[in-house]
């Protein structure tokens, strides 16, 4: 049995940590502190023996993101063997642009993206170069439809509910060797989905979910309304899955600059971690 690996490429909401326009406190100590910045929420797949590396999402920190896998794992100048996205929107898939003639000149490198995200990258500029001069070729997923990474590794896309204003969204199960990974970096409210989170939860040996906000509070803290921004918050998401704590990995991921659990050495995420959750971070490496 081969080893398989899951790095954790990034852990911030689209924008990044610090984001751009912003001075708020945990924006200026990133701005001063670089082990403080967080990247865009991304995972790659990693398969040592055969010298292989696979991304989940191309993020605008794409670049950062490419050189710490290929230099961690000693892939330097190699490039992914495959892209999956998740979804239109600014911090998943922008990094494609670096696959261009302008920058890495890459040769049909596969993206794999749902129905109207493939429709996009091939009908709509700028990313239509992209496919024009074959720097990338879509190839389309379908829902709940298992893709082989390896012998020992799938990777399966489940419509959830987002702002879909572009195209479908996908969360992805990552199913290795060893181990299931659910990786839900965007969602809007967990009852909206048509499968129960309790329930995937519970057949994940492993969770990366959707953290953007702790609570109703820091919302209006930065002057937007709880009502038109539809993800779960992770005090509720704790309190739907308290019972799986200790039973299920379950780490909040794609975290905004403006989360309270940003500060790892505050209390908040310390009493995070006594009820059993985590929050993730980059360079984080499970074998799965």
């Amino acid at each position: 049995m081969s080893e398989v690996l899951l790095s954790v490429a990034g852990t911030a909401q689209d924008g990044g940590l610090p984001q751009a326009n912003c001075f708020c406190k945990n924006c200026k100590r990133a701005l001063k502190d670089s082990k403080f910045k967080r990247t865009a929420a991304s995972l790659a797949i990693i398969l040592p023996e055969e010298k292989k590396w696979h991304l989940i999402e191309a993020t605008p920190d794409l670049r950062e993101q490419m050189a710490r896998l290929q230099m961690r794992y000693g892939m330097e100048s190699q490039l992914m063997s495959s892209i999956y996205l998740s979804h239109a929107h600014i911090g998943h898939y922008p990094g494609l642009m670096f696959l261009g003639k302008e920058a890495i000149n890459s040769r049909q490198l596969p993206v794999r993206a749902g129905t109207k995200m493939k429709e996009l990258l091939e009908s709509h500029a700028p990313w239509s170069q992209l496919t024009t001069l074959e720097n990338i070729a879509v190839q389309e997923l379908k829902d709940r439809q298992p893709v082989h990474v390896s012998s020992e590794v799938t990777v399966t896309p489940v419509l959830v509910p987002h702002r879909n204003e572009f195209s479908e969204t996908f969360a992805f199960w990552i199913i290795g060797p060893n181990k299931k990974v659910l990786f839900i970096p965007d969602i809007d409210r967990w009852n909206e989905w048509d499968i129960d989170i309790h329930e995937a939860a519970k057949e994940a040996d492993i969770c990366f979910l959707d953290g953007t906000f702790y609570s109703k509070e820091e919302i209006a803290n930065i002057g937007r309304d709880y009502r038109q921004i539809p993800h779960p918050l992770i005090t509720e998401t704790m309190e739907l899955l308290e019972d799986l704590a200790g039973e299920t990995d379950i780490y909040f991921t794609h975290l905004n600059h403006s989360n309270p659990v940003l500060n790892e050495d505050g209390l908040l995420r310390k009493q995070i971690e006594a009820k059993g959750f985590f929050i993730a971070d980059e360079e984080m490496e499970i074998r799965i």
